[in-house]
């Protein structure tokens, strides 16, 4: 296939994967708001026969459905959903750099849809090794508005590379940054859900119910120590990516390491936040809620750097191609 066919393939696959994407959301959303109500105490029905002999609510075919198949069903449903998207959208990112002749990260709309590859790709690895079902609903929230943004408001026609950007090494620290960023996504939304569990956990221990569906997740200690994990994990990849191989690009680039731009200043700026919450976890005894304000900030710094630098200032890095 010639590049303009490639080219056409990625722009339709790539909002193909964007529906499935809203598809598996609204069935996660099915999952979730399955499991809204809270759940009363069950009433002991006794029904009494002709000749006054008790007989039990069961056998008299009261019994209510069991909902959790329907949790079940709907969350199956979400994730293989999830799994097609993410085969459309790997096809539409390969098909894109096919086109282009290059890795699919040369501007704004690529880069977007390469970002958010690396964040379906992190969930889906950590679905199979952690049974992550339960940030589904979230990540297929970021997976379709970040990609349907990219198709509505970012796309451009693929084009040659700035002549500052043909280097392996962009290729390393693209990369490793973006995968980190898959991770930081990951671990900030877990960090979210992980605020919400623990408010409705310290709620019931005041004797407030709690709704079936948060009672489905995992405690909240056991979100902390997931969102713990996958920062443990993308922090090095960041610190690899931003302030090794990137300095190493910069300096082939335009002749020095590191010139304050306003991408290098606010990629300092994420580590250092993601650094004092690795290492008020590991010194301070830093936990719960404190912990997780952090990991979320250093989410809202990452995302501004993604977003805002590249659209509002301006520098080197500027290359939205918008």
């Amino acid at each position: 296939m010639n590049s303009a066919t490639l080219a056409s393939v990625s722009n339709l696959l790539v909002p193909t994967a964007t529906v499935i994407y809203t598809l598996a959301l609204l069935a996660h959303t099915v999952e979730w708001s399955s499991g809204l109500r809270v759940r009363k105490p069950a009433e002991q029905k006794v029904l009494v026969g002709a000749d006054g002999a008790e007989i039990p609510a069961d056998a008299a075919g009261t019994e209510e459905p069991d909902r959790s198949v329907r949790w079940e069903q709907a969350s199956r449903i979400g994730v293989l959903l999830t799994v097609l998207a993410f085969v459309m959208h790997a096809g539409g990112v390969l098909t894109r750099g096919l086109a282009a002749g290059r890795v699919p990260w040369g501007n704004m709309y690529e880069f977007a849809i390469t970002a958010s590859l690396a964040v379906a790709a992190v969930y889906l690895f950590l679905l199979k090794r952690q049974r992550l079902q339960w940030l589904g609903l979230l990540v297929t929230f970021v997976l379709a508005a970040t990609l349907g943004i990219a198709v509505l408001a970012l796309y451009v026609p693929a084009a040659d590379l700035l002549p500052a950007l043909h280097s392996y090494w962009l290729v390393i620290h693209v990369s490793a940054a973006a995968i980190a960023g898959g991770g930081f996504t990951v671990g900030g939304l877990a960090s979210i859900l992980y605020l919400i569990k623990s408010r409705a956990e310290a709620r019931e221990a005041d004797g407030k119910p709690m709704s079936a569906a948060l009672r489905r997740v995992p405690s909240a200690a056991g979100m902390d120590a997931v969102a713990y994990k996958v920062h443990a994990f993308a922090f090095p990849l960041w610190t690899f990516g931003v302030l090794v191989a990137g300095p190493i690009w910069a300096y082939y680039a335009w002749g020095r390491a590191w010139g304050w731009d306003p991408k290098e200043v606010w990629s300092l700026v994420t580590w250092v936040v993601y650094a004092a919450y690795l290492h008020a976890r590991a010194t301070a005894g830093w936990r719960g809620r404190r912990a997780a304000w952090v990991a979320i900030a250093g989410w809202v710094v990452f995302l501004f750097n993604f977003i805002g630098v590249n659209l509002l200032l301006s520098g080197f890095h500027a290359y939205s191609g918008l």
